[in-house]
C-alpha cells in the first residue's frame, strides 16, 4: 500500500509536487495490436486532418465560457509554461483535440500530467514520445512515418487523443479500462487512478454558481468516469 501511494503521489505532479521539478515520462507503453483495415483507415483519416486548432462557438455565451477557461487553466499551468503565447497555444490545442475527439478536456490534462508533466520534448524509457506520450509505432500504423512529427504539438495531442478514443471505443466506454490500455497496463489500477487524481487539478465550473460533477476518487479503483465530453 506504501508503495502505491508513492507511486501515484510522484506520478500526479500535483499542486504540492509541482515545486519539486519535473518526474520522469511515465508511459508504460501501448502495446501494438493488429487493427481491421475499415479502423486502421478511420483512424489515418482522424490524424491527417490538418484542420488548425481555432475554437468554434455557437454563441457569445459559449465563447465567454471558453476564455474563463483558458483564464483559469493558464494560471494552473505558469509554473510549467511561464510563457503567455505557449500556454495559450498548448490550451487552445487541448481544448480543440479532446473535443475533437470526444473526450473530456479535465481528463485530457490529466493524462498529460501524469504522462510527461507537460514536457514536449519528454521521452520515456520504453519510446513514447512528447506531451501525450504517444509511441512511435502509430506514426507507422496510422502516420506517414515520420517519428519525428511526434514532437510536434498538435500532432502529438492529436495522435494521442485519437489513440485514447480508439481504445475507449474498444473497451466500450469503459475509461477506466481505456486507460489502462493507453498506458499499457490495462486491468491494473495505478495508472488509470492517477489520471483521475490528476484530472482534479482541472476541474472547472463551466457556469459561474454551478457547483462541477465530483471526480472520481482514486482510491477506489472500480469508481469509473464515462468518456464524453465535457472539461
Amino acid at each position: 500500500m506504501i508503495r502505491r501511494r508513492r507511486w501515484i503521489a510522484s506520478a500526479l505532479g500535483g499542486a504540492g509536487l509541482w515545486s519539486l521539478g519535473a518526474s520522469p515520462a511515465r508511459a508504460g507503453g501501448q502495446l501494438e495490436e493488429p487493427l481491421v483495415d475499415s479502423i486502421r483507415t478511420a483512424l489515418s483519416s482522424a490524424v491527417a486532418n490538418s484542420a488548425p486548432p481555432i475554437p468554434e462557438f455557437a454563441s457569445l455565451e459559449a465563447r465567454l465560457t471558453y476564455l474563463r477557461w483558458l483564464g483559469a487553466m493558464s494560471a494552473r499551468l505558469q509554473r510549467r509554461k511561464p510563457s503567455w503565447q505557449e500556454r495559450k497555444e498548448f490550451l487552445q490545442t487541448v481544448w480543440y483535440e479532446s473535443r475533437r475527439a470526444g473526450l473530456d478536456t479535465q481528463l485530457v490534462l490529466g493524462l498529460i500530467q501524469v504522462e510527461s508533466a507537460f514536457r514536449k520534448f519528454a521521452v520515456s524509457p520504453v519510446g513514447a514520445r512528447g506531451y501525450m506520450q504517444v509511441m512511435p509505432f502509430w506514426t507507422r500504423v496510422i502516420g506517414d512515418g515520420d517519428v519525428s512529427k511526434l514532437f510536434h504539438m498538435q500532432t502529438n495531442l492529436r495522435f494521442g487523443c485519437v489513440i485514447l478514443r480508439h481504445y475507449l471505443d474498444r473497451e466500450r466506454g469503459d475509461l477506466y479500462m481505456a486507460l489502462g490500455r493507453y498506458n499499457g497496463s490495462r486491468g491494473q489500477p495505478q495508472y488509470p487512478n492517477a489520471v483521475f487524481a490528476a484530472a482534479r487539478n482541472w476541474q472547472f465550473d463551466m457556469q459561474p454558481g454551478v457547483i462541477p460533477e465530483r471526480s472520481p476518487d482514486p482510491s477506489k479503483p472500480s469508481e469509473r468516469v464515462p468518456g464524453g465530453p465535457g472539461g
